[in-house]
């Protein structure tokens, strides 16, 4: 996995991990990797990646069985979709918005765009 700058490496863990669950390739209340086992794959220390965990599990993403090791959230998903839409709209947008505006992009270009990168990225994939 490459880092970037920003956000912190727990976060761009986290993201990662809820990509995975939306891609549907973590299923619901299916077990996850352990921490110490994510930590050696993408070589950072096992303290980052439980600050990983605990991020997902106060959002309901994850789920931890004592002894057993940590499991998808069967309403994870639900709960991935309404906080990372919070995240764009709040974030993301704003700063897409402008540069549109700045740069004369008109929202039919955009949603042609739109309709492209998904035909290509995701309806073959099914």
């Amino acid at each position: 996995m490459v880092f970037k700058d920003s956000p912190a490496i727990y976060i761009q863990i986290a993201l990662y991990m809820c990509e995975q669950i939306l891609l549907k390739k973590w299923k619901s209340e299916e077990k996850i990797i352990s921490i110490r086992d994510l930590g050696e794959l993408v070589e950072i220390s096992p303290n980052t990646v439980q600050r990983a965990y605990d991020f997902l599990q106060q959002r309901n993403i994850i789920a931890n069985k004592r002894g057993v090791g940590f499991f998808i959230d069967p309403a994870a998903e639900e709960n991935i979709l309404s906080f990372r839409r919070e995240q764009f709209l709040e974030y993301e947008l704003p700063d897409m918005l402008r540069n549109m505006y700045l740069l004369k992009i008109d929202i039919k270009q955009v949603e042609k765009l739109y309709e492209k990168f998904v035909k290509n990225n995701f309806q073959n994939k099914k």
